[in-house]
């Protein structure tokens, strides 16, 4: 999720002793952040998908039909020899029965991994979001709604994702040993 505000503490005013409440002295804060946006996205070697936008709760029916109309296809067009893997984490619904159950009717097509729980520096696409939570407070102007975070993911997500993926692909193609 990317929250519209983001609370990181750092805010520091510099006042006289006498100057506590004084107007100029004080700064607004954001008790639950403003609210969020959800959005959807996998990548593979040198290719991103194109971000989903989740308009509702996150469950297992949502993203059943989010890995049905979304991942199947891709998967499909991109491994069509089912030699492909799909990594997902552990969010109670990506286990849910009927998750599952389609994993293992379409097991033909694809292998999904399996992952320990807690286990985020496994996960490499926890690492992306991280740098595109990053890329979005550092536009300027910032979004002041959901509704323009929710626009900016829609025209620029792709381009989001884009950057930081080249990094750490290239971070990654350094690090791996040469065979």
């Amino acid at each position: 999720m990317f929250p519209l505000h983001h609370a990181d503490c750092r805010g520091r005013i510099w006042r006289k002793q006498h100057e506590s409440m004084h107007p100029t002295c004080m700064s607004t804060t954001l008790q639950v952040g403003g609210g969020s946006v959800m959005v959807w996205g996998m990548f593979f070697w040198h290719v991103v998908s194109p971000l989903i936008r989740v308009e509702q709760r996150l469950n297992s029916t949502t993203y059943l039909s989010i890995v049905a109309d979304q991942l199947h296809p891709i998967m499909l067009m991109a491994y069509p020899n089912g030699d492909g893997f799909f990594q997902q984490d552990n969010v109670p619904c990506h286990g849910a029965r009927i998750v599952q159950e389609w994993f293992q009717e379409h097991e033909g097509d694809f292998t999904l991994l399996r992952w320990p729980p807690q286990s985020p520096d496994l996960n490499p696409i926890d690492h992306l979001w991280d740098e595109v939570k990053r890329a979005i407070r550092q536009l300027v102007p910032q979004p002041s709604n959901l509704t323009e975070l929710g626009v900016l993911f829609i025209r620029h997500g792709v381009r989001f994702l884009a950057s930081p993926f080249n990094i750490l692909w290239s971070q990654c193609q350094e690090e791996s040993p040469q065979y």
